[in-house]
């Protein structure tokens, strides 16, 4: 039988609290989660993909199930260089629900044999935004609430 492969794609431009609780709720599902670090053309990132990556690659450090990479391109031809069945995609809102399901669609048209997967946050992280988080950072909030203790000792 084949492994159940998830690819949780974003740019974690930082990784919350809310990406952790979907990727350690969804450990449940699949047999192993790749976080893929892709590039999004309309987003100004504030952090560089090696710190990104280093930071998911430091949180999931005893959790083999867990792998962190970077790609660039369609993350439905990311899935397949993988061997992933499955995108995984978090939902906090049903905002993000109208964004997000506009994507599975076109991503089942482009790949049929490839399956999203939505997990809905849990209430207490569902306010969390990385856009939010980042503005938090560059105007000296306090951030500490919604981000990984990686993030934390990293940034301060």
């Amino acid at each position: 039988m084949s492994q159940r492969i998830a690819v949780f794609a974003g740019t974690f431009d930082p990784i919350t609290n809310g990406h952790i609780d979907v990727v350690n709720r969804s450990l449940n599902l699949f047999d192993k989660i790749i976080i893929a670090i892709g590039e999004n053309t309309k987003k100004q990132t504030l952090y560089s993909p090696e710190k990104r990556l280093g930071w998911i690659q430091q949180i999931y450090a005893n959790e083999p199930r867990i792998e962190a990479r970077s790609y660039s391109g369609l993350t439905v031809d990311f899935c397949r260089s993988a061997g992933a069945r499955y995108i995984l995609r978090g939902l906090r809102n049903g905002s993000d629900y109208d964004y997000e399901a506009h994507i599975a669609q076109l991503n089942k048209e482009l790949a049929p044999d490839i399956e999203t997967v939505f997990v809905i946050t849990s209430p207490q992280v569902s306010y969390i935004s990385s856009s939010i988080v980042r503005d938090l950072i560059i105007y000296g909030g306090n951030f500490a609430p919604f981000v990984p203790e990686a993030v934390i000792a990293d940034i301060k």
